[in-house]
C-alpha cells in the first residue's frame, strides 16, 4: 500500500494547536522521523483560515491553500493530515475526496470517524489507501494501536476508560475542593481545559465518540455513535463527592463497552481501590480486558498539541513503514452490522441515589414504598443530621437492579411534593472494572 522508499509528500489541513505542532515536528525533526519511517516525510502543502498567524515554523517551500479541498487534487500528495474537526462539512468532504483518489488519510477527528467511519473505511479499502485515526482517541495513549495490534491475539471482553480530560479535571477538582460544578467549569474554561461552549465535553458526547471507535475495533462491528448510551456530568453536585467518599467510592465519567451490548458513557461510582479511580486531573485512561492477557491499563495525556501530534506522527510513520493496516482491524465486509449491538444498559447494577427532600416525618416510608413497588432493594442509607422543614439530601445505595426499574421509581419520586429536585442516580461499578 505504500510507495517506493523515495519519500512521502504530506499536506496538512488545519493549522491550529495540533496541526501546527505536527508541522513543526516534521520540519524540526525531519531526519529522526525519516529514520523511524524508513523514508522522508515532507510537507508540501497546507491549508488554514489565517495565513498571517505566527505558527513558529517556516512556510518556505510549502504551498498554501485557502480551500482545503484543493489539497486532495494534488497528484504529488501521498498523505493528507486533517486537523479541521467536525463530523460533517469541509473535513468530511476532504476525507471522501482524499480516499477516493487513493491518498492516505490521517485524522484526529473522532466525531467524523464515529459517524462516518464505515463509509470512509470502505473508501480506503476500495482505493488501496489507509485511514488512520490514532489521534482521535485518548490523545497520547496508543489506544487504537493497542487494540488493533498489541492485543490482536486476544478475545476482548471489555474496554473501559476515562476518555475526556475536561470532565476528569472538573470531577477531580470538585472532589478535592468541595466547589460546585458551575464554578469549577468556569475555572476549566479560563485554563483552556474546557471550551466556551462546553456541551460536547460535559454532556459526554466527545467521550462517547471515542468509545464508539474503541467498541467497533474491540468487538468487530461497524462504528455507530447512535448506538451509545450517554449521560454526562452536569447533575453531579459537590455533596455527592462527600457521600461517595463515605461509601468508599470516587465519581468518574467512565465509558464501558462489552461485546453485544450498547456501549455506555456514564457518570458512575468506582471503588477507591480501582485503577481508573486513581486517574485524576486532565489525564485519560483506557483499561482493556481480554483473554488470555487479563487486564491492561494505559494512562496518559488525552489532549493538547504534544499528545495529539504524537499520535498523528505515529500514524504517519506506520504508513511510511508499511504498517498502516485496516482501519477497524478487519476488512469492512467482515465487520458486523451495528444492529448486532443490543439496545440495553447491560447487566443489573447497584446504584447510588440522591434525593433532595423536605425533612419531615414519613419521607423515608414514602420513598421505600416506591422502591418496593418496583422490586428495588436498599443496601444502605445516609442522611446527615436533622433539619426539620428544610430541604436535605437523602442518599441511598441499592442492590443490583435493572436500569429501567430504577428509572420508573425515580420518575415517580420526582412527582412527590416532598422531593424538591430531580433525583440523581449513578451506577456503582464493582466487578465490572476489576478484571
Amino acid at each position: 500500500m505504500t510507495k517506493a522508499k523515495s519519500g512521502l509528500k504530506i499536506a496538512i489541513a488545519g493549522l491550529g494547536v495540533v496541526g501546527s505542532e505536527v508541522a513543526r515536528q516534521l520540519i524540526n525533526r525531519h531526519s529522526d522521523l525519516a529514520t523511524a519511517a524508513g523514508q522522508s516525510l515532507d510537507i508540501v502543502a497546507v491549508s488554514a483560515r489565517d495565513r498571517s498567524a505566527d505558527r513558529a515554523f517556516s512556510l518556505d517551500g510549502i504551498d498554501w491553500y485557502d480551500d482545503a479541498a484543493q489539497l486532495a487534487t494534488r497528484d504529488d500528495v501521498d498523505i493528507i493530515v486533517e486537523m479541521i474537526g467536525g463530523s460533517e462539512g469541509v473535513a468530511l468532504d476532504l476525507a471522501r475526496a482524499s480516499l477516493s483518489s487513493g491518498k492516505h488519510f490521517v485524522t484526529a477527528n473522532k466525531a467524523m470517524i464515529a459517524h462516518h467511519g464505515t463509509e470512509l473505511a470502505t473508501l480506503a479499502e476500495a482505493n488501496n489507501a489507509h485511514l488512520m485515526f490514532e489521534a482521535a482517541v485518548a490523545g497520547g495513549i496508543p489506544a487504537v494501536k493497542t487494540l488493533r495490534e498489541g492485543l490482536a491475539g486476544n478475545q476482548i471482553n471489555r474496554v473501559a476508560g476515562i476518555l475526556n480530560g475536561t470532565c476528569n479535571y472538573i470531577l477531580s477538582t470538585m472532589e478535592t475542593t468541595g466547589r460546585d460544578f458551575d464554578e469549577v467549569l468556569a475555572d476549566a474554561q479560563r485554563l483552556g481545559y474546557a471550551e466556551a461552549e462546553p456541551s460536547f465535553d460535559v454532556d459526554g458526547i466527545d467521550a462517547a465518540h471515542k468509545l464508539t471507535i474503541l467498541a467497533a475495533i474491540a468487538f468487530g462491528h461497524q462504528p455507530d455513535f447512535n448506538a451509545v448510551s450517554i449521560k454526562g456530568i452536569r447533575d453531579v453536585s459537590s455533596v455527592d463527592f462527600a457521600y461517595a467518599n463515605q461509601l468508599g467510592f470516587r465519581i468518574k465519567l467512565v465509558g464501558v463497552a462489552e461485546p453485544g451490548l450498547m456501549p455506555r458513557m456514564q457518570t458512575c461510582l468506582l471503588p477507591l481501590s480501582s485503577q481508573l479511580a486513581k486517574v485524576n486531573g486532565v489525564l485519560n485512561a483506557v483499561e482493556f480486558h481480554g483473554t488470555p492477557v487479563g487486564s491492561v491499563l494505559a494512562v496518559g495525556p488525552g489532549a493538547g498539541g504534544g499528545a495529539t501530534s504524537s499520535a498523528v506522527l505515529s500514524d504517519l510513520i506506520d504508513i511510511a513503514a508499511g504498517r498502516g493496516g485496516l482501519a477497524f482491524g478487519k476488512p469492512i465486509n467482515q465487520l458486523a452490522d451495528s444492529s448486532t449491538v443490543k439496545n440495553g444498559a447491560g447487566p443489573d447494577k447497584p446504584f447510588y441515589v440522591r434525593l433532595m427532600v423536605v425533612d419531615q416525618p414519613g419521607v423515608l416510608a414514602t420513598v421505600t414504598a416506591i422502591l418496593q413497588k418496583h422490586d428495588i432493594s436498599i443496601e444502605g442509607l445516609l442522611q446527615q443530621g436533622r433539619a426539620p422543614g428544610d430541604v436535605v439530601a437523602l442518599v441511598m445505595t441499592t442492590h443490583e437492579t435493572p436500569v429501567a426499574s430504577l428509572k420508573k421509581a425515580l420518575d415517580e419520586m420526582e412527582d412527590l411534593p416532598i422531593v424538591k429536585a430531580k433525583p440523581v442516580a449513578m451506577p456503582i461499578l464493582l466487578a465490572d472494572l476489576e478484571g
